[in-house]
């Protein structure tokens, strides 16, 4: 499959650079007018030529359909993790490993926000958080934490040995004042209720 894709690789920069000396002769208008139309003239009226250029068209075609179809294969493998257990094997979502670190930020009181981001490479899996926090947080104590509970829970979970690398970026703290603005205004943004103070008597 490696060399497939290298001979894929090498096919599309071979035909591109033809594209491209193609179209930079034609700037440059070193090829008089009448060669190209004597040229154009016997690649559509010789059977042969037109043989050559619909086979290679066709080629073309099934050339790309087979390199996108690996491509879009490549990165669907990367989206998942797979593993191999007695019965068979077994594929996870990385969409469904974000949203069990996503969970993590109910236990934690400190942050405010999670947003995970989960790759799968040979080297084992990476974890990108980019957490908010609120002011009375102690960061390098929190972000030690919540590597270590992250770390413990996709092993626990998972039940992989894979190296497991977390990295943690602080995108904003919350202070007290903003909080009390954003609750504030929470509370302008409710409707109020016509007569809602009121209680039958």
């Amino acid at each position: 499959m490696r060399t497939f894709t290298v001979l894929g690789i090498l096919f599309y920069t071979v035909v591109l650079v033809l594209i491209g000396l193609t179209l930079i002769i034609f700037s440059l208008n070193i090829l008089p007018s009448q060669d190209i139309n004597n040229l154009l003239l016997y690649m559509e009226y010789s059977p042969h030529s037109r043989i050559i250029i619909g086979l290679s068209g066709l080629l073309l075609i099934l050339i790309t359909f087979s390199f996108a179809q690996l491509i879009l294969g490549k990165f669907q493998r990367e989206r998942t993790i797979a593993f191999t257990t007695s019965s068979g094997q077994v594929t996870i979502a990385l969409s469904a490993v974000e949203d069990l670190i996503r969970r993590l930020a109910g236990i934690i009181p400190e942050i405010k926000e999670l947003r995970p981001d989960v790759i799968a490479s040979k080297k084992g899996i990476i974890v990108d958080l980019r957490v908010v926090l609120k002011a009375d947080a102690n960061i390098p104590e929190l972000t030690s934490r919540l590597q270590e509970i992250t770390r413990a829970k996709i092993q626990e979970v998972l039940g992989i040995e894979e190296q497991i690398m977390i990295k943690i970026h602080v995108a904003k703290i919350i202070s007290l004042e903003e909080k009390e603005r954003k609750r504030r205004e929470l509370e302008k943004e409710q409707p109020t209720i016509p007569f809602g103070g009121y209680g039958r008597v």
